[in-house]
């Protein structure tokens, strides 16, 4: 037994010489220092994502006239993704019944422009009759009142009747007055009727005349034709020549593809990446291979959520610095915002 202890004795001597050791230091190389005007913050990015849309654009819409409800009939639509410039025809419907209406509407206000032409002259024939007949009976009192001077010569049968046909004669003429006035008052009246009649003929013929120029649809810019999905048939598509569309339905969107901009929701702690100044890379989600510079353009104020929920977020804009023939509104887009690090400086 005391040969096997003397046989252990070196080897735990040894472990304990061992563990009494300390292990040597990993060296380690000292970082390089910055560079003259150099930060020693570096840079961190911010990814966001959002909707391409062109600065410039105009949304065109099925047309609403003026009179009975109802579909419109398309007859003539430009093809989608054509370029047009300001004012070329984009669509036109089916305007048979505003022709109709409109060749009514002025067959109609030249026959009531005809009939006011003809009171006029009809009143003006009228009113110099009653003048006359009014000068004849001042004529009469006249003369009656004449006669009333020879009383003292004549009998007094004689004159008496001149007293009376003196007094005729006056309420002649009191009654002629107030009859023609009453006479002008009704004529200007039925004058006036007409023309009200006439204008609002006229008012009518306008607004067909109006109908059949909202049935020409035109560009109100230049730049790209893009076909809108609207309900058609119990589903959803394009529109077609032939198509039965109702007043308000969105037709076809035109956009200027040299100016376009990409709209983000920022978080609330995101925010201080939005500075004067910062850059961002845009990536589309149907070109992966596409990145193209951009800029911070603008943000909302004020921070805003979803009903109930405590997440809140800004509107950006960024603004691409180049365009691209591949770029389309409403296409999904990733933006990478360089921002510095906290104590780096900046802020929105």
């Amino acid at each position: 037994m005391r040969n096997s202890v003397r046989a252990l004795a070196p080897a735990v001597l040894v472990l304990a010489l061992s563990g009494c050791m300390r292990p040597t230091p990993p060296t380690a190389q000292a970082a390089s220092p910055p560079a003259a005007g150099e930060s020693p913050h570096a840079k961190h990015e911010v990814r966001l994502t959002g909707t391409l849309e062109a600065v410039h654009s105009s949304k065109v819409l099925v047309p609403q006239v003026w009179g009975s409800g109802g579909p419109v009939t398309l007859t003539k639509l430009i093809p989608n993704g054509v370029r047009v410039e300001e004012g070329d025809l984009i669509a036109l419907f089916d305007n048979t019944q505003q022709v109709d209406a409109a060749r009514n509407a002025q067959a109609r206000y030249e026959d009531l422009g005809h009939q006011v032409e003809q009171k006029k002259a009809q009143n003006r024939a009228d009113s110099e009759n009653r003048t006359a007949d009014l000068m004849q009976a001042d004529a009469d009192f006249a003369k009656a009142k004449l006669e009333l001077q020879k009383g003292p010569i004549l009998s007094e049968i004689d004159r008496l009747k001149n007293e009376v046909k003196a007094d005729v004669a006056r309420q002649h003429v009191d009654s002629l007055k107030k009859s023609n006035a009453f006479h002008d008052a009704s004529d200007a009246a039925a004058l006036r009727n007409l023309e009200l009649q006439r204008d609002r003929q006229k008012v009518m013929l306008e607004r067909t005349q109006n109908n059949l120029q909202k049935l020409e649809l035109r560009a109100p810019l230049a730049g790209m034709v893009a076909h809108q999905s609207l309900y058609r048939y119990n589903t959803m598509g394009h529109a077609q020549e032939g198509d039965q569309l109702y007043r308000g339905q969105p037709l076809v969107s035109i956009f200027d593809p040299s100016a376009m901009r990409v709209r983000c929701a920022v978080g609330e702690p995101d925010g201080a990446a939005l500075v004067d100044g910062a850059r961002a890379t845009v990536y589309l989600d149907a070109y992966p291979e596409l990145a193209l510079p951009a800029h911070f353009e603008f943000a909302s104020p004020v921070a805003a959520s979803a009903l109930g929920s405590p997440v809140k977020t800004f509107t950006a804009v960024f603004k691409l610095d180049k365009t691209d023939p591949h770029l389309m509104p409403d296409l999904s887009a990733a933006v990478v915002v360089e921002a510095p690090l906290s104590g780096a400086g900046g802020g929105k």
